[in-house]
């Protein structure tokens, strides 16, 4: 019998011991090192074109594997967004966890408990799922797996022969950061390119400085994980997964579903099995790595995941666009720090965004000193575009022509000339939501507004 289909079957965790060891030896299931940052958008990496913040590991994960240009979060927000990585299904399927500071019931599956019981050893460090209390919803620890101190600890932890599912959840490049910590790296703040949606002025630069900062940690940390696992003799067996929850925590970026908040950087490596130094432009979701981890290991995927293996990407010797039905992504948000619902559909050439409270601002920004320059010059002539870009009042519909606008600023969605397109991503958007059971589209969605709040992070 086949021993994928074996194992995905039933009682993985039984059937995979009375295996062979021939077997077992012939084929050992990967093991899967999964890094997450906590506020980091997909512009920001070297081996995408930035010239100012440096990441040698992520562009050498990308170089060694698989770089992807258009991968994104179910929502531009923590708990939401991780929920929907562990689970493998959208984020507004996933009740209080549609939010942030909500539960993750135990009725959803996630991908460590099923693993786990196949004969991983699961783990993680610093944050896993979360903010939010995992105990209302029936669990007794975190959903991304137990705490360890490190990952030397959890290797230390491991039995020989077991595979590993490690999840790194840093808190780089999460505010608050330590003004000028920037300052010994040598990099100047002339150099840094500002986003066209934030203004250009020296406290924005200061404050970019400091996000770069953490996205350098965050990618040295790596490395020293890396480095470990090739002194094991682990490294070409391990699925490496590098990405991240949200985008960056500036205005008109994390929250929001624009580029800087809903695309994702996202590199993955695995020697065993996928051919390096290829570039992927298909869409794909932080939904799909649930079922990619689990068909990696054997193990069936629930029937509640709604995303899709990436293995065929991965395993495939080809550039570009790989699987033509991969043309789109939907992402959208709920109660952050404010009930802000919208839902995004994003193709190569637009983005389209249904607002569901029209007239309504998104004031969901953390903290920081670009934010506090925003607010501070709305008034100011120079300045004043930039607080209505951030914090203005949303139309019910927003359209972006990519081709022209690239930076999402101007809206066409009033324009005769996008009528017509404008309505054709309204209908398939409020296709596939119905399809995936969104509650905004069946009249339920008032639920995410009255949903409990837990404010204990864990």
């Amino acid at each position: 019998m086949n021993r994928r289909r074996f194992l995905g079957a039933s009682g993985a965790a039984l059937l995979a011991a009375k295996l062979p060891a021939t077997a077992q030896d012939a084929a050992p299931r990967p093991n899967i090192l999964f890094c997450i940052a906590d506020d980091w958008s997909w512009a920001h990496a070297s081996v995408y074109g930035d010239r100012v913040v440096q990441t040698p590991v992520f562009d050498r994960v990308a170089r060694e594997g698989v770089l992807f240009n258009h991968s994104f979060c179910s929502s531009p927000s923590c708990t939401p967004s991780r929920a929907a990585i562990l689970t493998g299904q959208e984020f507004f399927r996933l009740e209080s966890s549609a939010n942030l500071w909500g539960t993750l019931d135990k009725k959803f599956d996630v991908y460590p408990d099923l693993l786990e019981a196949a004969g991983y050893h699961v783990g993680l460090t610093r944050k896993g799922w979360g903010p939010g209390d995992f105990r209302p919803g029936g669990r007794t620890r975190n959903p991304a797996g137990p705490n360890y101190k490190g990952f030397e600890a959890f290797l230390a932890a491991k039995p020989d022969a077991a595979p590993f599912c490690f999840w790194f959840g840093s808190h780089d490049p999460h505010r608050p950061y330590q003004p000028g910590g920037v300052l010994t790296s040598g990099k100047k703040a002339d150099d840094i390119k500002v986003p066209p949606f934030l203004p250009d002025a020296p406290a924005v630069r200061g404050d970019l400085l400091d996000y770069y900062f953490e996205i350098e940690r965050f990618d040295r940390e790596i490395g020293q994980m890396l480095a470990t696992l090739q002194v094991k003799g682990m490294l070409d067996n391990t699925i490496v997964v590098i990405t991240a929850d949200n985008g960056m925590p500036f205005p008109r970026a994390k929250t929001n579903l624009y580029d800087y908040g809903a695309r994702m950087p996202l590199a993955i490596r695995w020697p065993k099995r996928v051919a390096g130094g290829r570039t992927i432009d298909d869409f794909v979701s932080h939904t799909d790595f649930a079922p990619t981890f689990l068909e990696a290991a054997g193990i069936k995927a629930p029937d509640a995941v709604t995303g899709r293996s990436l293995l065929p990407l991965l395993t495939s010797t080809q550039n570009g666009q790989i699987e033509t039905m991969r043309n789109a992504a939907i992402f959208g948000r709920e109660r952050h720090g404010t009930s802000f619902p919208c839902r995004a559909l994003r193709t190569k050439d637009f983005l389209y965004i249904r607002n569901y409270k029209p007239d309504k601002a998104n004031l969901d920004t953390d903290n920081g000193p670009a934010k506090t320059f925003v607010m501070e010059h709305k008034d100011d002539a120079q300045f004043a575009r930039f607080f209505q870009l951030s914090f203005g009042p949303r139309p019910a519909e927003e359209l972006y022509d990519l081709q022209r606008d690239s930076a999402q600023l101007v809206n066409v969605a009033t324009q005769p000339d996008y009528t017509a397109l404008k309505n054709q991503f309204s209908e398939r958007l409020t296709a596939i939501l119905k399809a995936k059971n969104d509650p905004r589209e069946w009249g339920n969605g008032a639920y995410f507004d009255t949903a409990p709040v837990y404010r204990k992070a864990k």
